[in-house]
């Protein structure tokens, strides 16, 4: 729609403005919600061996930390998968019951496997979230601006990794605290997601998936709504698209952006989750922890230094979206990972040359920038271009789903990699699994053309 410059136009210019920031603020409450989880159970793990179990055995440490990441993995293509079916606005306030009502679980068994059962259908509800936000954004936003909303809503996650490290770091601080304070945290998720429903109360289905089944008086309706009748284009916008099958995401064109959009999200998932649920534990096997400290004070010296590490997320998004439109994404995303290498490569050599702490520090802040300016940004961004209507909550979820395989891995395989062969093992295969992100990214980049 052509606007003129009076005053009418410039007031829906501005109520669409408004409305733009509402979108994005409601469609971004996963990815912070995510990155809160993540930070909560890695301060928590500790804490719990500390007055469950010390001697709780890697694997089991592992399963604790991943299991989120489960339930994440889950919840992305199941949701995903049922949304392209049923709508997006039931999947959408769903994902926040499930988010209260796996931390009520944990809340409410405080023991391991309440905690287990209680962070897996929170990730149910996060995963369905990654799946539908940006189906949601990428539907709603105009195209110049699309892109960019779709990466601001992935750098959100940047609020909740360090408003949680901080959170946390708040409220074990006291000197007199004791173990049992983790009870205490699981309050950060279950509020997150009551503010998300609350969110959520007064929201629409999305007016181009109802033209996409044929429901266009519907799609109309809704597109009123959401203030821009331009959503819903009348007769000629209804496909009656049918939902892909899972199996045709495997097969020819469609086999190839699946790896493209998810193998590289794999790569990026250990790095992202992998180190930010055991940052504290890491910090503490670099040394970097106050060496005098002992019990929760350990782990509260360690969450401090999280905090400070995962600020750096924050500048790192912050480049990612000034290039993002400027920049090939192929590239980008290429690139950050062989930055991301180098920056664990620092650490490594840091660490087995005892260098300065400092200079460990900077290690981990070019890791932490460059990761998140290039493939924690990138990878969010494409799944929502590369797929059609009719098979994007599929194709997002199945991109999110092996992101989250990747996490998971990392994960569960970090404790492991601790015990059998310390810091060193850490690093080394964390630094291979970059550059496999770099390899795909570049490899099927050219092989789809994004180049």
């Amino acid at each position: 729609m052509a606007y003129s410059s009076n005053s009418p136009a410039r007031a829906d210019n501005t109520h669409r403005t408004y409305s733009n920031i509402w979108i994005l603020t409601v469609s971004s409450m996963e990815q912070i919600i995510g990155a809160i989880l993540s930070t909560v159970i890695g301060v928590i793990l500790p804490l719990v061996q500390l007055i469950w179990h010390p001697g709780l055995s890697s694997f089991m440490q592992g399963l604790v930390g991943a299991i989120a990441l489960i339930g994440i993995g889950v919840g992305s293509v199941i949701i995903g998968k049922l949304s392209d079916r049923t709508g997006y606005l039931g999947w959408f306030r769903m994902c926040a019951v499930l988010i209260m009502a796996g931390a009520a679980i944990s809340y409410f068994v405080p023991n391991v496997y309440g905690l287990l059962i209680g962070f897996f259908v929170s990730g149910l509800g996060v995963g369905g979230g990654y799946a539908l936000d940006s189906s949601y954004l990428s539907e709603l936003m105009p195209d110049k601006i699309k892109a960019t909303m779709v990466g601001m809503a992935k750098a959100s996650c940047a609020i909740g990794f360090i408003g949680a490290a901080f959170i946390c770091y708040l409220i074990i601080r006291r000197p007199d605290t004791t173990p049992v304070v983790w009870h205490s945290l699981i309050w950060i998720v279950f509020l997150s997601g009551a503010v998300t429903l609350l969110m959520r109360l007064r929201w629409w289905e999305s007016p181009k998936w109802l033209l996409s089944k044929g429901r266009v008086k519907e799609a109309q309706i809704a597109a009123q709504h959401w203030g821009d009748p331009t959503l819903a284009v009348g007769q000629a916008g209804a496909t009656n698209a049918k939902s892909v099958s899972l199996g045709s995401m495997f097969k020819g064109i469609n086999l190839c952006k699946v790896i493209y959009s998810g193998i590289p999200w794999a790569c990026e998932g250990l790095g992202v989750y992998g180190f930010s649920v055991f940052l504290p534990v890491l910090v503490a096997a670099l040394g970097l922890s106050d060496a005098t400290a002992e019990g929760v004070g350990k782990v509260t010296h360690s969450v401090l230094i999280t905090g400070v590490v995962n600020f750096f997320i924050l500048p790192g998004f912050i480049i990612g979206l000034l290039v993002v439109n400027r920049i090939n994404k192929v590239k980008l995303m290429t690139w950050g990972f062989v930055a991301s290498a180098l920056g664990l490569g620092l650490l490594l050599a840091a660490y087995l040359l005892k260098w300065p702490a400092w200079t460990m520090i900077v290690g981990f802040i070019i890791f932490e920038v460059f990761l998140n300016a290039g493939p924690h940004l990138v990878t969010y961004i494409i799944p929502a271009q590369i797929y059609q209507i009719q098979e994007r909550g599929t194709g997002s979820g199945i991109a999110d789903l092996l992101g989250k395989i990747g996490a998971i891995v990392g994960v569960m395989l970090m404790p492991v990699l601790l015990e059998a062969g310390g810091m060193q093992l850490v690093l080394i295969v964390s630094i291979a699994v970059m550059v496999l992100g770099a390899a795909i990214s570049l490899i099927f980049g050219k092989i789809l053309k994004y180049v």
